[in-house]
């Protein structure tokens, strides 16, 4: 199988994560550094993005080298053989069926109505717009962890392993952008029930993208729309951080349920044919 192929995890993920750090650290001590012609807030925001590149660029490297991971690439980029509908249904618009009823039930407790107003975007990202950043970003991180990441992971575990152990690092890969001015993290750790929320969150969200990922053949289309709707959808609106909460508990259950549903598929040690 293809899949036996993406066996080097330590090395992917220790580069996936010492580089873009590099690079956010330095970009967060700049982003803090007074500066009369925002010199300081334009290179903070190239050394941020340069760091977003580092995890796609060391994954292409290591695929494309050798042939049979290029041919698998292209595949799973381009072809959309046998997806069923729902599967895609789900990847487009579950984030936001999630959000918006979040919003609704908030509303039982007293929360505004407003939060179904459109929004203006409640970070900044230097000299990138908000909306650039949601649509690039995903774009890019998806072709890292659904290109090499993912797969050089579920080589080794269950899926529901690999999911948890993504999860667990893709929260502490985010660290170094707390201390970015501006940044949705920086936002974050202001409240330490949001930051934790957030990381709480991404443990639902990647058994979902993964249970999706999976179902439709490892297509990398499917991940990166997922990833996608997921930031979108929740910027779009003027949603309350609690009713964030409210969505994490719902897509929580939402997991549990399919994981229930479907435990041969999460749990097997070994990659179906």
């Amino acid at each position: 199988m293809t899949i036996e192929k993406y066996r080097h995890p330590i090395l992917f993920y220790s580069l996936a994560t010492i580089i873009p750090w590099l690079f956010w650290f330095a970009a967060g001590y700049l982003s803090h550094i007074p500066s009369s012609n925002n010199l300081y807030v334009v290179v903070a925001s190239i050394l941020g993005f340069l760091g977003l590149l580092g995890p796609m660029v060391i994954a292409f490297s290591m695929i494309l080298p050798d042939q049979e991971l290029r041919g698998d690439l292209f595949n799973r980029l381009f072809s959309m053989k046998k997806i069923k509908p729902i599967y895609l249904f789900l990847t487009f618009f579950l984030m936001l069926i999630s959000i918006l009823l979040a919003q609704a039930i908030s509303l039982l407790f007293g929360y505004s109505i407003d939060q179904f107003k459109l929004s203006g975007g409640t970070f900044t990202a230097g000299i990138f717009s908000v909306w650039f950043v949601l649509i690039i970003a995903p774009i890019i991180e998806e072709l890292a962890w659904h290109t090499y990441g993912t797969d050089c992971l579920r080589k080794r575990f269950s899926l529901f392993k690999t999911s948890i152990m993504f999860a667990v690092f893709w929260a502490i890969w985010h660290f170094p952008l707390s201390g970015i001015k501006g940044y949705y993290q920086a936002n974050l750790v202001e409240s330490w029930i949001y930051s934790l929320n957030f990381a709480v969150s991404l443990i639902p969200y990647v058994l979902l993208m993964n249970w999706l990922y999976y179902k439709t053949n490892r297509n990398i289309f499917v991940a990166i729309v997922f990833h996608i709707s997921a930031g979108f959808f929740n910027e779009i609106f003027l949603t309350h951080p609690d009713s964030k909460i409210i969505q994490t508990l719902l897509l929580l259950l939402l997991t549990i349920i399919i994981v229930i549903r479907e435990r041969k598929f999460f749990f097997q040690q070994e990659y179906p044919e």
